[in-house]
């Protein structure tokens, strides 16, 4: 297989497009891949876009999923279109901006959740349902009122988000920043996206997220579970 071009990812930078022109530039058997693109690739507890691509003469080829090539570094959008745009061609990408958005405050509410639990975390991720998970290293399990009470002012809050970029080195020289035990972020690329809620949270992160905390609104500690000596989960819903 001919090694992709690396995929420019405009989602890194702004979270709130929705559209973008592109052209594609390979295939690949369960999808294609395109020069530059609005969809975020499954990863780090998020999930994969959704949407469609929209061609010139308006007809429409619904994208599924989407996710990045470890090797190469394109991004793929996967579809079950039988008849794939062609090398070449310009396209639109349209991201299902109301899942992205969803998906986004759930993102933006586990850092949230990560500042308000004095704990490693050891997994988590994001599901279709409009709920997260965090798995927190925990010997006790945690005041689930107490968390919900000091979540839902963090949620609630204006706490703006930004985004900051540190080289590998201050990244290596900074080990409190990265929160999670199995994870590490993403380095031998020259620098490390750094996500900031003022006066909230820091950390390492490649996701999207909204531009300040009370977009995510009020939630709710859907469940604590036990699922292990030290292992705590605790799921969150949005309380829409």
């Amino acid at each position: 297989m001919t090694t992709a071009p690396l995929t420019q990812e405009l989602f890194r930078e702004d979270g709130y497009l929705q559209h973008c022109e592109a052209t594609v530039i390979e295939h690949r058997d369960d999808g294609f891949v395109t020069d530059q693109t609005v969809f975020y690739p499954v990863g780090g507890g998020q999930l994969g876009d959704s949407g469609r691509l929209q061609r010139a003469d308006g007809s429409e080829i619904a994208i599924s999923n989407t996710i990045k090539e470890r090797d190469t570094g394109a991004i793929v959008h996967q579809t079950d279109a039988s008849a794939l745009p062609a090398i070449g061609e310009r396209v639109r990408l349209n991201i299902d901006w109301d899942r992205r958005y969803r998906i986004m405050r759930l993102h933006s509410c586990m850092h949230m959740l990560c500042a308000v639990v004095p704990a490693a975390v050891t997994g988590g991720g994001i599901r279709d349902d409009g709920s997260a998970r965090i798995d927190f290293n925990l010997p006790e399990p945690p005041d689930k009122l107490a968390i919900e009470a000091d979540l839902n002012r963090l949620t609630q809050g204006d706490h703006p988000m930004s985004i900051h970029w540190i080289s590998d080195a201050e990244m290596e020289a900074r080990p409190e920043l990265i929160r999670t035990m199995s994870v590490k972020p993403p380095m031998g690329h020259g620098r490390v996206r750094l996500i900031q809620f003022d006066g909230a949270d820091l950390q390492p992160c490649g996701g999207t997220h909204v531009a300040n905390s009370g977009e995510i609104g009020p939630v709710r500690i859907k469940k604590i579970e036990n699922k292990g000596k030290q292992n705590r989960r605790i799921i969150v819903v949005l309380d829409e």
